[in-house]
């Protein structure tokens, strides 16, 4: 399904699932591609003590076939969080490392899966659609390249939770992201353009919020992957202890 860019991550991350305790592969699918049946790559992870009543965060990448950065960035995120759980005690994360699946198959060009979630989706976001009804994600965190000559990694929050969430998630962006440079923005929920996993139909009364991290093209890989995990890494941290104050724990 992937070319050599994605394969070997993709694999090594599999070769870990198969003996680890916490992180299991689980595709969706199949759904068919010119004749072919084909998944969509899913990676659920289970913190020590996580439970039912967990949250649960998803992270998307991959929706463009012909930039895999945002998916290597992620792949390897997700192996460093197999070989040391602890950095996501308590929470169930759920990765899509690989959205563009068909584009991948036929060599397509844009798919545009950055804004097709609505209605008459592509295929594989029909399929996280679903999963995310099903799972009732707390919040998604989203990895994509920022074309257009910006220098700097923008962050951005948006849905009903971000107010609530900013002045932990502003930390993030002052001392979190160090020695990358950060723009750090919040959408009020009034002003939030719901192109995404928000505006899914849920099973449940609380209203998630989105992270989006837009990494300059410019950068070269090294850096693009280092600062995705040094964010990434950061802001579960930071959510756990969020949601450990906020319930008293």
């Amino acid at each position: 399904m992937t070319d050599r860019a994605l394969q070997e991550p993709l694999s090594a991350l599999y070769a870990l699932a198969q003996d680890s305790k916490f992180v299991f592969g689980s595709p969706l699918g199949p759904f068919s591609i010119g004749g072919v049946q084909a998944y969509v790559p899913r990676f659920v992870f289970f913190g020590p003590y996580a439970s039912e009543d967990s949250w649960r965060l998803a992270f998307l990448a991959g929706l463009d076939h012909r930039d895999h950065r945002p998916s290597r960035a992620l792949l390897s995120l997700m192996i460093a969080l197999a070989t040391d759980a602890e950095r996501a005690h308590g929470l169930s994360l759920t990765f899509f490392p690989l959205l563009d699946v068909a584009g991948l198959h036929l060599g397509t060009g844009d798919r545009d899966l950055g804004s097709a979630w609505g209605q008459d989706a592509e295929p594989e976001i029909e399929l996280i659609t679903k999963d995310s009804a099903n799972q009732a994600y707390h919040g998604f965190i989203r990895i994509e390249t920022a074309y257009g000559g910006e220098e700097f990694l923008r962050i951005l929050v948006r849905g009903w939770g971000a107010t609530a969430l900013e002045s932990d998630l502003r930390w993030i962006a002052s001392e979190g992201a160090h020695p990358f440079p950060v723009r750090f923005e919040v959408f009020p929920p009034e002003l939030s353009v719901l192109d995404g996993p928000l505006g899914w139909p849920r099973n449940s009364s609380l209203a998630p919020f989105e992270l989006i991290l837009r990494v300059p093209d410019s950068w070269s890989d090294e850096d693009y992957e280092h600062s995705v995990g040094l964010v990434v890494e950061h802001f579960v941290r930071r959510y756990r202890a969020y949601q450990a104050y906020g319930q008293h724990l």
